[in-house]
């Protein structure tokens, strides 16, 4: 009875054995191929030569260098100096005026006894700027006010009928009208009052910004020019807010730049710019930072891709470039609040080294634990 017993556990003994030397190469080749929601920061930037590209790490010493390279991506325009015109209404070419003189002298060549006034009815102010005036001829009254434009008329009209005066009224024609083409409530063509009239004066009278847009841009062209700046930018900073110029059009429309975040971030997705300027410590805050779990603080890989022209010996050495994070260190947290995020860059957590390794302990546990159970 004893000698089957013995035996019966030579038997367990020895499976248990084979077991145990089964699984352990198994856990062996299952630790070669383990399934990772990102790669190292070592394998991504391994091998420069092969993948083309030129690895920057982010430090205080860098980011002026990295300043003078060019914004890659689609970008926002230079926004003009602020400026502020004259509260003034000017008159332009194509604006109308409507024109009485008034002359109570009793051998008036304009005006008819019992009848002073004289309307010369409504007319256009020419390309030229002038207003014909019976006597005088032309005369130019474009870039004048109004009220100066009065003057100028009176002092002509003078020359011959030295008691006239002259009533002027004026309506603002086609050329001296400002457009909000799309993003308000109210898009159109609107009449400028004055020459103060400014960005937010127009989009405020065409009913503000369209609800219905996420992170708007305003956008100004002006003639052969665009400029462009985040709505809330220009809400922010009133002085940022510029008088506009006849013919000028205004488009407010969502900002279309963008990044992407991959790897061990607090989540993949594609993310919208909410400000002009964001920087990578702003990104990283947006992503929801390093995944707790899996993510390497200081392995933040920013993936961005110059154009050929770009390359040059105060530039990158390489269209593609790799810039490497650390936020392990204070050099790098300081350096990732200046450090600027362009859009269509990509923004890359690698997985921590130390993941993989209890990954594997994992499992040689879990193994350790079903040869315990088999031998019991």
């Amino acid at each position: 009875m004893l000698r089957r017993s013995a035996a019966s556990l030579r038997g367990v003994t020895s499976r248990s054995i084979r077991t145990t030397v089964l699984l352990m190469a198994g856990l062996s080749l299952a630790a070669c191929a383990i399934p990772r929601g990102a790669a190292l920061v070592s394998e991504v930037t391994s091998d420069q030569e092969a993948a083309n590209f030129a690895l920057y790490p982010v430090t205080e010493d860098f980011l002026p260098v990295v300043a003078d390279w060019p914004v890659t991506g689609e970008k926002l325009g230079n926004w003009p100096s602020h400026g502020h015109g004259s509260n003034e209404r000017v008159i332009r070419p194509g604006d109308r005026v409507t024109i009485t003189i008034w002359d109570a002298s009793e051998n008036s060549l304009l005006a008819t006894p019992g009848a002073p006034a004289t309307p010369l009815g409504e007319m256009q102010v020419s390309a030229g700027g002038t207003v014909f005036i019976p006597y005088a001829g032309n005369i130019r009254i474009a870039g004048n006010s109004p009220q100066a434009a009065r003057s100028i008329l009176e002092r002509r009209v003078g020359e011959f009928v030295s008691s006239a005066q002259v009533q002027l009224d004026m309506v603002e024609g086609e050329s001296n009208t400002v457009s909000l083409v799309a993003g308000a409530a109210s898009p159109g063509r609107y009449p400028m009052p004055d020459n103060s009239f400014s960005v937010l004066d127009l989009i405020a009278t065409a009913g503000g910004v369209s609800g219905a847009l996420e992170n708007p841009k305003v956008k100004l062209h002006r003639g052969h020019e665009f400029f462009a700046i985040s709505a809330s930018t220009l809400y922010e900073d009133p002085v940022r807010d510029i008088a506009l110029r006849p013919g000028d059009q205004v488009v407010v429309e969502e900002d279309s730049r963008y990044f992407v975040s991959l790897g061990a971030s607090g989540s993949e997705e594609v993310y919208p710019f909410t400000k002009d300027f964001i920087s990578a410590a702003d990104a990283m805050a947006i992503v929801g930072g390093v995944n707790d779990n899996r993510g390497d603080p200081g392995g933040i890989l920013v993936l961005r891709e110059y154009p050929a022209d770009a390359i040059s010996a105060d530039g990158p050495e390489k269209a593609r470039v790799v810039f490497s994070i650390d936020l392990t260190s204070a050099d790098g947290l300081f350096s990732a609040r200046k450090f600027r995020i362009n859009s269509e860059d990509l923004i890359y957590v690698s997985e921590a080294p130390v993941t993989q390794t209890g990954t594997i302990l994992s499992i040689i546990g879990s193994g350790f634990g079903i040869i315990n159970a088999v031998s019991n």
